[in-house]
């Protein structure tokens, strides 16, 4: 049977014990790892439900760390010491259970996006794969845009930067150091990153599609990419251009999340579906449990529609 923990590990930065729910995977052989994240103003009371279920029926550790809490707080926010907390985090796992460590993964959606992304370009050498929804990649971007839109994550940038990054030096340059996007391109071909996002967000949700396009633009080879002509296309029109549309069978694990938009270069895939500020944890174990560090990717979601998606709130 597994085990369930509220836990803490030590955070090797600062030395400070961190708090986590950790999950062992019953058994003595090696077992894959799931590190899962918390969403942009969340902490450890957002149910982690959907990755603990998705790791109990496989039989996988899994760990849902705090990595300093909601981002409007400096030491949260894409910081150093959230990058140390979740490498922090697996190795704690390596030291009190088997861990199969070609079948390391990390998933989460909106602000998880956000750090997952950051883990996968500051921490590459760690993960099999990496899976992320909807996410945050430009920090000084997603500020403008928020702040054009009324939307109070601009305010917690701020907070977290020490300033406005439109008008600040210094924090210009936190934001920066905090961005996925600032890593991204010297990560490409070192790790297998999946992106998802909804057509709709943006105006039903807070992430403007863009931020995970331009992502996969940094992860793929150059005559791959999405021009920012059609980025600037989509996120005006809420649809994609023709000429790049998905024209593949459908992919049953998406189920209705109808997949509009779809492309893979490297070791990189971006998917734009039917849907809005969405996570969705099934098509993303299902690619996840595919994927062995070192093996060349499976483009593939699984084999059936798994219908619950995770709750992105803000």
């Amino acid at each position: 049977m597994n085990e369930n923990y509220e836990i803490t590990f030590t955070s090797k930065l600062d030395a400070t014990e961190q708090p986590a729910l950790f999950m062992k995977a019953s058994g003595d052989e090696p077992r894959p790892l799931v590190v899962a994240l918390h969403t942009w103003s969340a902490d450890l009371t957002q149910s982690w439900e959907p990755f603990r279920s998705r790791c109990e029926q496989r039989n996988w550790h899994c760990i849902y760390p705090l990595f300093r809490g909601p981002n409007w707080n400096r030491k949260a926010c894409g910081s150093d010491l959230v990058v140390s907390d979740i490498e922090s985090a697996v190795e704690y796992v390596k030291s009190i259970a088997n861990v199969d460590e070609k079948r390391i993964y990390l998933i989460g959606g909106s602000g998880g996006g956000h750090a997952s992304l950051l883990m996968a370009g500051r921490a590459p050498q760690i993960w099999a794969a990496v899976s992320a929804w909807c996410p945050i990649s430009d920090i000084t971007r997603w500020h403008a845009e928020c702040k054009t839109r009324g939307l109070n994550y601009y305010e917690h940038i701020e907070s977290a930067c020490d300033g406005d990054p439109q008008t600040s030096t210094s924090a210009a340059a936190q934001a920066k150091r905090r961005s996925p996007v600032t890593y991204l391109a010297s990560a490409a071909g070192k790790t297998i990153v999946d992106i998802g996002t909804g057509i709709h967000d943006g105006h039903k949700g807070s992430v403007p599609v863009g931020h995970a396009l331009r992502a996969f633009n940094l992860l793929a080879d150059e005559a791959d990419r999405i021009s920012e002509k059609e980025i600037d296309f989509i996120e005006k029109n809420e649809a994609i251009p023709e000429a790049i549309a998905y024209k593949g069978e459908e992919d049953i694990a998406y189920g209705p999340y109808k997949v509009l938009l779809r492309r893979t270069s490297k070791l990189a895939r971006i998917t734009v579906f039917e849907g809005g500020h969405d996570q969705l944890p099934g098509p993303g174990f299902g690619f996840l449990e595919q994927q062995v560090k070192g093996k060349e990717p499976i483009w593939d979601s699984g084999i059936a529609y798994d219908a619950e998606k995770a709750k992105l709130g803000k």
